[in-house]
């Protein structure tokens, strides 16, 4: 993988995971429920949640919510980090282009994630509930901190096949694994903290998640196709020439 490639495909793997951090926080699977973990681990009520103008109320909600987005980074970066060790050492027992292999498995991988989070392919396994449940019985910011740990510890149906398409991409480019996880986590947290903020606006926003999860199913297996085709280098080729005005040039 030449110098230009390599960078292409780290922006490309950021973005990718960027998405799917995002898309993951609106899915069916956690925004409709967002506004209750909010009021669990605040201790305040969804109503008063949702109504709240005091800058109380709403520092005290901002500041649950990064100690809760902080247990949720542990465990994804730590799993991040595993995946990364785990692809280095595949690709260590293997000869030739391991890291195509890989890349390829990944791509194929991200295909069927992407059919299964649009809703065009039923995994019964990917549908059960395995989230680890914490009974948090006293307000307070390790409680916090401890019921984010028990939320991405578990594999919910929407979370699940979308971050392990990161996952598998940290192991296909071990050297990078680290940076995904982030960007995934970051992609997470963003939404999250806007609309803990905003509260208000999340009853729109999950009348359209369907919507939201089919555009990003067809994103994903477009971006599982460019991997598994190994299409990478030539289409950061083409954007290269189309910003510095070659591609134009040769048309005209």
């Amino acid at each position: 993988m030449n110098a230009i490639s390599a960078d292409t495909f780290l922006l490309f793997g950021m973005v990718l995971a960027l998405g799917a951090g995002a898309l993951s926080f609106l899915s069916p699977c956690v925004l409709p429920i967002f506004p209750a973990y909010l009021s669990y681990i605040t201790g305040i009520s969804v109503k008063e949640l949702q109504d709240a103008q005091d800058a109380k109320i709403r520092g005290r909600l901002l500041t649950h919510s990064i100690f809760f987005l902080l247990g949720v980074s542990l465990v994804f970066i730590s799993l991040g980090i595993g995946a990364s060790f785990l692809g280095q050492w595949i690709q260590n027992l293997l000869t030739g282009d391991s890291g195509l292999f890989i890349q390829r498995l990944a791509g194929i991988f991200i295909i069927v994630m992407g059919l299964f989070v649009g809703g065009w392919l039923n995994i019964k396994f990917l549908m059960q509930e395995k989230r680890l449940q914490y009974q948090k019985k006293n307000v307070s910011y390790l409680g916090t901190f401890l019921v984010g740990l028990g939320f991405a510890a578990g594999w919910t149906p929407c979370i699940g096949p979308i971050f392990a398409s990161i996952l598998f991409l940290a192991a296909s480019n071990p050297g990078h694994g680290i940076i995904y996880t982030v960007m995934y986590v970051i992609g997470f947290a963003l939404p999250f903290l806007i609309l803990a903020f905003f509260l208000g606006s999340t009853r729109w926003i999950v009348q359209k998640s369907g919507a939201i999860m089919k555009v990003g199913g067809v994103i994903m297996i477009a971006m599982g196709l460019v991997l598994f085709t190994g299409q990478l280098p030539r289409i950061s080729q083409f954007l290269l020439d189309l910003v510095d005005g070659t591609w134009l040039s040769r048309l005209g």
